[in-house]
């Protein structure tokens, strides 16, 4: 079964503890964070005092997706939340390797986003240093986005990648992920479904996250 990581760029925030029982009592793993400042991204979401509330308020793992500019910056600020995994992203970190470095002395997962120009072989040096590889499957900087079809075959090659180098890095699949593609993303080799719009627009979210967590029994 995937794991299930409700992105909270989604939820209501106005009602965000609400969204957190919720999620805290769904069959939902993760709390997927996602951090934007409107530098890498066109968009500006939330930073520290509002990731520090939802990783209190947490009884999932608390995965953070930094959608920023030199994000090495925030490694220390984001595990003082309370993180368990950091993702930053390829494009972002001219010294990734240093990132991911200094990500794991602060005892916590690291992964790396790859946008949809990105191309998987660019992971050939690091893939063995990184617990996740993040596919965005939309240009990232805004939640409801239609899904991006090559995804699928991206998620292929990047299993592959991943069986031919014996890496144990974990495929995430994040942006435009919906119950209709779901099931495809977890045939194609993806372990880790990052769902916002779709989860929290639901009429019964819970119900559906449960959903999700069927696809690849």
């Amino acid at each position: 079964m995937p794991i299930i990581a409700p992105s909270f760029l989604a939820a209501n925030f106005l009602q965000l503890s609400e969204a957190c029982e919720m999620v805290n009592q769904s069959e939902a793993d993760w709390y997927h964070l996602d951090v934007m400042d409107g530098d890498f991204v066109p968009n500006i979401s939330f930073g520290q005092p509002v990731v520090t509330a939802l990783c209190k308020a947490s009884k999932k793992l608390n995965d953070v997706h930094l959608m920023v500019q030199k994000p090495e910056r925030y490694i220390q600020d984001f595990a003082k939340c309370g993180a368990h995994n950091i993702t930053v992203h390829f494009e972002a970190s001219t010294h990734l390797l240093r990132t991911i470095d200094a990500i794991h002395e602060l005892g916590l997962q690291a992964g790396v986003a790859l946008n949809p120009h990105t191309p998987v072989h660019q992971l050939l040096d690091i893939i063995h240093e990184v617990e996740l590889v993040c596919v965005m499957s939309v240009n990232p900087g805004f939640g409801g986005q239609q899904f991006i079809p090559y995804t699928l075959q991206k998620v292929q090659m990047l299993k592959e990648l991943i069986l031919n180098t014996e890496s144990k890095a974990l495929i995430q699949v994040d942006g435009g992920v919906t119950l209709e593609n779901a099931g495809g993303l977890v045939a194609a080799g993806a372990d880790i479904l990052v769902a916002g719009s779709s989860i929290f627009n639901a009429s019964n979210p819970m119900a559906t996250i449960a959903q999700f967590k069927q696809f690849g029994k």
